[in-house]
């Protein structure tokens, strides 16, 4: 089963410094139809203004992902990490008994990002926090895994959830293909071109939701990224 979800149809706050486009419900958005997909709780599409951000707030047992798309973020949290994470990167919190963060975009331009949580393994787990570059130049073609709970993907960032965030650049006319299992729940999106995925089209920022299918089959039809979540 392949389920496209329109940007258009997504779930829209703006607060003016932040305006976000929510996949699954989330905060004053709500619907029964979306409350996730499989393990994979959260995927929001942010666009974060220029010297502004989320002051501290707490968290716990959730598995937080966040895929810079432009500009940076800059994290501060309870544990006395602070890091930034540029385009095309990755950072990871592991929730467990609870933290505070703050993510601010210190640039002078937007900063646009995808804020994904997924459902933690590990409730009661030790917090932690870890950020990593992944040069888009290494996945040009193929996917790579940017974060992982699964000892084989050693080069990934590590989270306490038996799930995959993986990244991908294609150019027009390129495709990349994924083995699945059909059990397992499967979201990805495009970022920045239209693509056909086991032949159906999706466009930029759409959400593909997948299930039951044995191997993904991506087409792009112009140069994108594609961000995907392999989860239970």
């Amino acid at each position: 089963m392949i389920d496209i979800r329109p940007f258009n149809t997504l779930g829209h706050a703006d607060h003016g410094w932040l305006n976000a486009r929510h996949h699954f419900s989330f905060a004053n958005y709500y619907d029964p139809a979306r409350m996730g997909w499989g393990a994979i709780r959260v995927w929001n599409d942010d666009e974060i203004a220029a010297r502004s951000g989320f002051p501290p707030h707490p968290h716990s047992d959730m598995e937080i992902i966040t895929y810079v798309r432009t500009g940076a973020i800059t994290h501060q949290d309870s544990m006395g990490n602070q890091g930034r994470t540029g385009a095309g990167d990755v950072q990871v919190m592991s929730a467990g008994t609870g933290v505070r963060h703050a993510e601010y975009n210190l640039e002078d331009e937007q900063t646009t990002l995808f804020q994904i949580w997924v459902l933690t393994d590990k409730p009661g787990a030790q917090p932690s926090w870890g950020a990593k570059q992944f040069p888009k130049g290494n996945r040009a073609g193929s996917f790579v895994t940017l974060a992982s709970g699964f000892d084989q993907d050693a080069d990934a960032l590590r989270i306490n959830a038996a799930a995959r965030v993986m990244g991908a650049t294609l150019g027009a006319g390129e495709t990349a293909e994924l083995q699945l299992d059909p059990s397992r729940h499967v979201y990805l999106v495009p970022v920045n071109g239209a693509v056909e995925v086991n032949g159906v089209r999706a466009e930029p920022r759409d959400g593909v939701a997948i299930t039951g299918e044995e191997k993904v089959t991506i087409k792009a039809f112009e140069e994108t990224e594609i961000v995907l979540v392999d989860a239970k």
